[in-house]
């Protein structure tokens, strides 16, 4: 197992930033702007929340916070993604299987984030 040195190891990290051309490809695709901007600044506050939790360690209890407000932004681009399908029935240019498909990675993402946030709470108890 490699060691964590900086936020940039996390793989939730990774995915949350490598997740971000695909987030985009779909958004620019619905024309309603309100909602690809609501796409768009969810999926986008993932990596800076990450990188703020990472940063937050010495406290365990405020960086779990901080994975839990991530898991937060990344099941909002879920029901994001789940408006998307529906408003496909009316625009076909929106690409159901990718929302589909992108929709799952996060859904992954955001049981990961989970995790990583018990793991932070249950250290924070072990510490007293």
């Amino acid at each position: 197992m490699r060691k964590i040195k900086s936020f940039n190891d996390l793989e939730v990290y990774k995915d949350s930033l490598g997740y971000l051309d695909d987030l985009y490809e779909i958004g620019y695709k619905i024309p309603h702007i309100k909602m690809r901007t609501q796409l768009f600044n969810s999926g986008e506050a993932l990596a800076p929340i990450i990188a703020e939790g990472y940063a937050k360690q010495r406290n365990p209890l405020e960086a779990a916070r901080f994975y839990e407000m991530a898991m937060a932004e990344s099941d909002e681009v879920t029901v994001h993604l789940t408006k998307a399908i529906i408003l496909s029935k009316r625009f076909a240019k929106i690409p159901v299987d990718k929302c589909n498909e992108l929709k799952d990675k996060y859904i992954v993402l955001s049981k990961r984030l989970n995790k990583l946030a018990s793991i932070w709470r249950s250290f924070s108890s072990k510490r007293r």
